[in-house]
């Protein structure tokens, strides 16, 4: 990246910058917790659910689960995003989105995009709302955590946050993209679940310490979201042979509106030489 490119990157207010097209570039912001010099997935997810709101939209559907698979490293930098229709029709479609970057594959999304009917007569909801935004105290222990992604984040708890269960709100004044590109709260809200990982980590990520990334983040969306802060009600397990899961309730102001599940993989950090 150029000494003109970084200091654009430095002073971004966005996630993205849009260079036309399928073709982007991640800023400072972006940047991911493991790795200097790669993207974290959480505004990656939010990227490539707007390309999939703006691939042949459908105003009589609506995207209700998206599943993401984690290829491998995700580079900072330039990409592009590819989006295809894999299955047609008139009530039921299936996208799919792939980021390129340095010659290959590092995300593979698909979605299912369903047609939306009146059903307010049967409307009804189970999974139990986080407690108000307003109830909520100043929280910040995402700082645990290093890279530029999760400094952009204010996060608040709620009673009964603690490692391994999570309730917290988080929010980002970052826009997803540059130049007054307009997203939508869906684009906003999924642009931080992948956090939900690191919002009730068990452990801490250190030298001699256990890692814990996950390779994959699946997304259930039963009602369109609204606002600008996400609720994460998250429950985080870990097996004995290397396996662990990250579960979360997603909320917004109105109360929850999905689900997500993240399958980890857990190693040790090794100690520093």
């Amino acid at each position: 990246m150029s000494e003109t490119t970084m200091q654009t990157a430095v002073e971004a207010s966005s996630y993205y910058r849009h260079l036309g097209g399928n073709h982007y570039e991640s800023t400072i912001h972006a940047q991911g917790a493991w790795n200097t010099h790669e993207q974290h997935m959480a505004p990656v997810s939010g990227l490539m659910v707007h390309a999939l709101e703006q691939f042949q939209p459908r105003p009589d559907m609506r995207l209700a689960r998206l599943n993401f698979d984690i290829l491998g490293l995700i580079p900072a930098g330039e990409f592009t995003i590819e989006t295809t229709l894999l299955r047609p029709g008139k009530t039921i479609e299936l996208l799919q989105g792939e980021l390129l970057s340095e010659g290959r594959v590092a995300v593979r999304v698909t979605a299912w995009r369903l047609q939306k009917n009146d059903t307010t007569a049967v409307e009804a909801y189970e999974d139990q709302a986080l407690a108000s935004l307003e109830s909520s105290v100043p929280w910040d222990g995402m700082s645990i955590w290093p890279g530029g992604f999760i400094k952009t984040l204010e996060g608040r708890s709620v009673p009964g946050h603690r490692p391994g269960r999570g309730r917290a709100w988080l929010h980002s004044p970052f826009t997803m993209l540059d130049g007054g590109e307009l997203t939508s709260p869906l684009v906003r809200l999924l642009g931080l679940a992948d956090s939900a990982n690191g919002v009730a980590a068990r452990l801490a990520p250190v030298p001699g310490g256990y890692m814990f990334p996950n390779v994959d983040l699946s997304i259930h969306i039963y009602r369109e979201p609204v606002g600008e802060w996400l609720g994460l009600d998250t429950h985080v397990t870990l097996a004995g042979d290397g396996i662990g899961l990250t579960s979360s309730v997603l909320n917004d102001i109105k109360g929850p509106f999905g689900r997500t599940e993240q399958i980890l993989t857990v190693r040790p950090i090794p100690l520093a030489k």
